[in-house]
């Protein structure tokens, strides 16, 4: 798929991987890019137009599908172990709103391509050492990811279903591990472990943080630029089996936390008397590379950069649209 030319719909796209994929695209002669979210006051590019809409209601999903070429959709939530624990409800029922209504909206509008965002939480990872592709109908969802992993695999299951009833064959499936990255949610109360530590670090008045469990834990972790090559790269080579976007490496939450703390300046306080997770989630990445996509940025490198950029943009992640401190 030659995206030049191409009118591109990037719902969900003011987030973490979305601002990397429209740096991405603006370089790609598109036609027209368009953003869909709920934050306010967001600042894009020049050129890239912003609509401030709810999908989980269907006739927007309609609306903004009109005259569109190419979608990327990036919209679900993302939350700490703990809030995925204590608000499983805000994971599954958004997410089957989501998933279901935009990719609907996309095939009733004739999009010549979409790309769904699934996730690590698809899989089943209790005794597995590698997490691949064609393992993920053979097994129930870990425990651990169990409503917003069924949300993302019911979005895998309508694209088979239009696949297999309709004959629409032009539909990507990635599955990034643990994204981080500039523009992520920060809030310590219900962000994902990396920019969870680095705002403990950085604003930290006695020059500690807390990090839960004992870091044994290991994650396969993946910076939103390459999450967003990766996006790029499957859309214009066609790919429609499922593509694990991963680093291939399991890194320790020790070694996380430790790489944060050298680069604050300071210490490490373990509280093992919380939940950690999964002990290890670690993708195969034979199939990525197969295509040609392979990570770029190291995780050390990643992590000093989205340090730099948060200790100068605090105040941007305070804008963002947080779905667990919405009023019911």
């Amino acid at each position: 798929m030659n995206l030049s030319g191409k009118n591109i719909l990037v719902p969900g796209g003011s987030g973490m991987i979305g601002r990397e994929l429209i740096n991405l695209l603006l370089t790609k002669n598109c036609k027209s890019i368009t953003v869909v979210s709920m934050d306010d006051n967001v600042d894009l590019p020049e050129g890239v137009k912003y609509v401030k809409s709810d999908l989980r209601y269907f006739q927007n999903c309609i609306d903004i599908c009109e005259g569109i070429d190419v979608v990327f959709s990036l919209i679900g939530i993302k939350g700490s172990p703990k809030m995925m624990l204590e608000q499983p409800a805000d994971f599954l029922v958004p997410g089957l709103q989501f998933n279901t209504n935009m990719m609907e909206a996309a095939m009733r509008a004739n999009v010549g391509w979409y790309l769904y965002t699934s996730s690590v939480g698809v899989y089943e990872t209790a005794g597995v050492e590698v997490l691949r592709e064609d393992d993920v109908w053979k097994t129930f969802v870990s425990k651990n990811d169990w409503h917003g992993g069924w949300a993302k695999r019911m979005g895998e299951l309508q694209a088979d279903a239009y696949a297999v009833q309709y004959k629409r064959n032009n539909i990507s499936i990635v599955r990034p591990g643990n994204v981080y990255g500039r523009y992520d949610n920060f809030d310590s109360e219900n962000a994902m472990v990396i920019p969870s530590l680095i705002n403990k670090a950085v604003n930290s008045d006695d020059k500690t943080f807390s990090v839960w469990g004992d870091g044994r834990a290991q994650r396969d972790f993946i910076h939103a630029c390459d999450v967003a090559r990766g996006m790029i790269y499957v859309v214009e080579n066609e790919v429609t089996e499922p593509i694990n976007l991963g680093s291939g490496e399991a890194v320790s939450i020790k070694s996380i936390a430790e790489i944060i703390a050298k680069e604050t300046g300071t210490e490490i306080s373990w509280d093992i008397s919380k939940p950690v997770g999964d002990s290890k989630r670690l993708f195969d990445m034979t199939k990525a590379k197969s295509y040609g996509f392979e990570c770029e940025i190291s995780i050390q490198e990643g992590i000093k950069d989205v340090i730099s950029w948060y200790i100068e943009n605090k105040s941007l992640s305070k804008n963002r649209y947080n779905s667990f401190k919405e009023k019911k």
